[in-house]
């Protein structure tokens, strides 16, 4: 049977946009199914420390993990893929940060009521974007952000790479990381950034 991989993403995380774009690639040339599902990374830092800027995009990153949600009980999750990467396309390589604009051309961009917008602002759909959020904690624990992934099942925090693989390359990471999960033990693997996420006009995210 092909993979079925799940995707947790925050429409606001630099790294969770790099992986998706790696995994759209693999999508591109390998039979996979892919699930694409919303973390909020609002809802992992409540009641951490945080600086005072992290702290500023935490508040405001509510609103469109908000959106996304009701999307997707409006319309079903199919939304959220095409959704998520107009919101993505215009915050990452975009370089935009006024978030209430983006939402609203995005939902206009997909063809969804630009109404949906006002969930950003309420909690009615908090319950289920902490649900969502959960079932990614629950695979991989609370000391992480996003992406989280998961190949049938076994989920890790990440990849995080900059820029997304490509090609061949694309193919064999995903090996790689099927690979890994294939190992009950196997835990994690890491290495200190060096480079923040090089999109794909050349741009790079400090």
């Amino acid at each position: 049977m092909p993979p079925t991989v799940d995707f947790w993403f925050d429409p606001v995380c630099p790294w969770a946009w790099m992986t998706s774009r790696w995994i759209d690639e693999v999508a591109r040339h390998r039979t996979i199914t892919v699930r694409w599902h919303v973390m909020s990374l609002s809802v992992v830092n409540e009641g951490r420390e945080l600086s005072g800027s992290y702290r500023r995009l935490m508040d405001e990153s509510w609103g469109p993990v908000r959106v996304l949600v009701a999307a997707a009980q409006a319309h079903g999750d199919g939304v959220l893929k095409p959704l998520y990467d107009a919101m993505g396309t215009r915050r990452h390589p975009g370089g935009r940060t006024d978030t209430a604009a983006i939402v609203a051309e995005s939902l206009a961009e997909v063809g969804l009521p630009a109404a949906l917008a006002d969930a950003a602002a309420g909690g009615e759909h908090d319950d289920a974007l902490r649900t969502s959020t959960a079932e990614a904690l629950a695979l991989v624990g609370d000391d992480v952000g996003t992406p989280v992934v998961a190949i049938d099942g076994v989920g890790f925090f990440g990849p995080v790479v900059t820029p997304a693989p490509r090609g061949a390359q694309a193919l064999a990471m995903f090996d790689g990381l099927a690979l890994m999960t294939s190992v009950p033990g196997f835990y994690e693997l890491k290495r200190t950034r060096t480079s923040g996420p090089v999109f794909d006009d050349g741009a790079v995210e400090a």
